[in-house]
């Protein structure tokens, strides 16, 4: 589905319920609709209706606009839901910025049906899978990709794997920090050429702070001013940098040590990649989790999701053991790794945990 912003009498008439939701979106919007009613994700609780003011949305939209140099006549490809926030945030800065919008739903290969000589985009957002299906199985996609002022990658963390494989994109590849209640992002982080970086940067305008328990907080025009607290622990570097180390809500107890999960995922990653760099075998989805022990509380085990080629091998989990007590000390060393067919997943495609654990007790 194609929609010029510029003239909404010639928008086409839906062909799915997908695309009927999104024109009613659009069309609201276009009348002038003050308030919009969105739901969170769900990946780190129930999911939950937020109230967002139109200002906010607009707030949002231009400083994206600004910050990726975003001008009107640039065509965008919207392929996230647009249920949630990162999709319709991609419909809002479509409409307010003059984005002429290609709509698709949302699939693991958004450039699947797309001829990569014909085909010109300026800007994308996608999940890391997407980013990742695109590169694996389309590689003759590439001049899309290339083509394009800016790329944008959010709704989960990036991969080591998947951040080695998109240094083949010539055009700025941004992973994204936000969530719904600040609606969609409010730092960038580069992952690709020579300004890769682990260190998100907050937009112009942002204000940043954390409390007791090193957790972000977050006030802007897209938050209506109000401070926004999250869960995610920072190492926070100034008023507009921060490193994300991880969410409050997933450390693990093991013996009375506390371990923050995501650490550890890294090492797993940076291992694997190494080990796998001059093979075609590819680095598995995986995440660390904590389930009960009788003697230490929670043990810290790796949940990997199974796919053709051997998981990981005897070799490769001695020096994940090792690398892990030498960077994060005996208590973060995994007591064992766990393979299961797929992972639950969210809505908007990211991994829920809690459900995939549920499944393994």
């Amino acid at each position: 589905m194609f929609l010029d912003p510029y003239i909404p009498t010639h928008w086409p008439a839906p062909h799915t319920p997908y695309e009927a939701d999104t024109l009613a979106f659009c069309r609201a919007w276009i009348s002038g609709q003050t308030n919009f009613t969105l739901h969170t994700s769900g990946s780190t609780g129930t999911p939950k209706p937020i109230q967002l003011a139109r200002a906010q949305m607009q707030a949002s939209a231009h400083l994206t606009g600004q910050t990726l140099g975003l001008q009107a006549g640039d065509a965008a490809l919207v392929c996230l839901n647009t249920q949630y926030v990162a999709g319709v945030m991609m419909l809002v800065r479509g409409l307010e910025l003059g984005l002429p919008m290609t709509i698709i739903e949302p699939g693991s290969n958004p450039m699947a049906d797309f001829d990569p000589v014909q085909t010109r985009f300026a800007f994308t957002a996608v999940v890391p899978l997407q980013l990742q299906t695109i590169l694996e199985t389309t590689p003759d996609k590439l001049p899309i990709l290339n083509g394009m002022k800016a790329i944008l990658v959010g709704g989960a963390a990036t991969s080591q794997a998947l951040e080695q494989a998109l240094q083949v994109i010539s055009a700025p590849v941004y992973a994204t920090y936000g969530m719904t209640e600040t609606v969609s992002h409010i730092a960038l982080r580069r992952l690709n050429g020579p300004q890769k970086s682990d260190v998100f940067t907050a937009l112009t305008g942002v204000i940043l702070g954390t409390d007791e328990r090193g957790c972000l907080h977050i006030t802007s025009a897209a938050t209506n001013f109000e401070r926004i607290q999250t869960n995610d622990v920072v190492h926070l570097f100034d008023g507009t940098r921060f490193r994300l180390l991880g969410r409050a809500d997933r450390i693990i107890n093991s013996g009375g040590v506390k371990i923050q999960p995501e650490q550890v995922e890294q090492i797993i990653q940076n291992t694997l990649v190494r080990s796998r760099q001059e093979s075609a075998i590819t680095v598995p989805r995986l995440f660390v989790a904590g389930i009960p022990d009788d003697r230490l509380g929670q043990r810290v085990v790796v949940v990997v999701e199974r796919i053709d080629q051997q998981m990981i091998r005897s070799d490769e989990w001695k020096a994940v053991q090792e690398n892990i007590r030498e960077a994060l000390g005996p208590y973060s060393v995994p007591k064992e790794w766990i393979a299961v067919d797929s992972f639950s997943e969210t809505a908007t495609g990211k991994i829920d945990q809690k459900a995939t654990i549920a499944r393994i007790r």
